[in-house]
């Protein structure tokens, strides 16, 4: 996967620091695990667990769903031995999915590095600064600690029982946030702009709001009619949004909600209509009944 190519190609770039020397290599496929050595630059492809060899630290960077099955894998493999380290790269699920090489007497550990890997080769050279929550064996992380912040990691530590409160809180600021850009691109479509003229216009906005975001606080960051108490303009934007998909206008809804608290603490005048405005109409979308 994307996660795993990046950190051994990283560590490979360390090999004469006596970080971590790049062993094995199993992926979906002898051909894939080929091409993962190549661009990592080091290790042997492999087409199963059982023909692997002894290692002192296992990386599981498979899809979440899969960790437990692999680590159940690794653990009936025989390659395993007690006081191993093994970890996944996991942003949701705790290094306790890993029980099963625990059993084994292994160490266990989960490190998420919380960085956008697209493209694996632009990932590798944006690394250093990345910021890796970390959780697990003490022992794996004495280990494990060091390893990353020589390949430029910034490591935090997190509380396992709150890891998927905080990988949904990640994938609102990252995936959720580029669904939100197309949601934009797509009104701005349907006002008559193409979307590459859109998005050019777009990109200024978007990366002022950012470093507004990150200079001065949500708090003071927040501009536009929600801000200035608009009320009648933002009754105007929900009934166009209706017009044109009412998934849209569900999503500005949502959001206006968070907005109207962030003009509230600004001391904005209108913040209790329009907040009523928007949790009116959020109480009469139909919900899905419970399965």
């Amino acid at each position: 996967g994307r996660v795993g190519r990046t950190l051994a190609q990283r560590w490979n770039k360390l090999h004469e620091q006596n970080v971590f020397q790049m062993g094995s290599v199993l992926t979906r496929s002898a051909a894939s695990a080929r091409d993962a050595v190549a661009f990592i630059g080091a290790g042997v492809a492999h087409d199963s667990v059982a023909n692997m060899p002894t290692a002192d630290v296992w990386l599981i960077a498979t899809p979440d769903d899969a960790i437990a099955s692999t680590s159940a894998a690794l653990a009936a493999s025989g390659c395993l031995r007690a006081g191993d380290i093994v970890f996944h790269c996991s942003g949701a699920l705790a290094s306790s999915e890993l029980n099963a090489v625990r059993a084994c007497g292994a160490l266990v550990a989960s490190a998420h590095p919380l960085k956008s890997f697209a493209a694996p080769e632009d990932a590798a050279q944006t690394f250093a600064g990345t910021y890796c929550a970390m959780e697990g064996d003490a022992a794996a992380l004495n280990i494990l600690k060091p390893a990353f912040a020589a390949i430029g990691a910034q490591v935090v530590d997190i509380d396992a029982q709150h890891k998927v409160l905080y990988h949904a809180a990640s994938v609102i600021v990252c995936n959720n946030l580029t669904a939100l850009m197309e949601a934009s691109l797509q009104c701005y479509e349907r006002a008559g702009l193409t979307r590459d003229t859109a998005t050019r216009m777009m990109e200024p906005l978007v990366r002022e709001t950012v470093d507004n975001i990150f200079k001065l606080g949500t708090v003071k960051a927040l501009t536009g009619p929600v801000a200035r108490g608009d009320v009648a303009v933002v009754e105007q934007h929900l009934r166009a949004l209706e017009d044109f998909d009412p998934r849209l206008a569900d999503v500005y809804r949502s959001l206006g909600v968070l907005a109207t608290r962030l003009a509230h603490e600004q001391g904005g005048a209108c913040s209790e209509e329009l907040l009523g405005l928007f949790t009116q109409a959020l109480a009469h979308i139909p919900r899905a009944p419970r399965q």
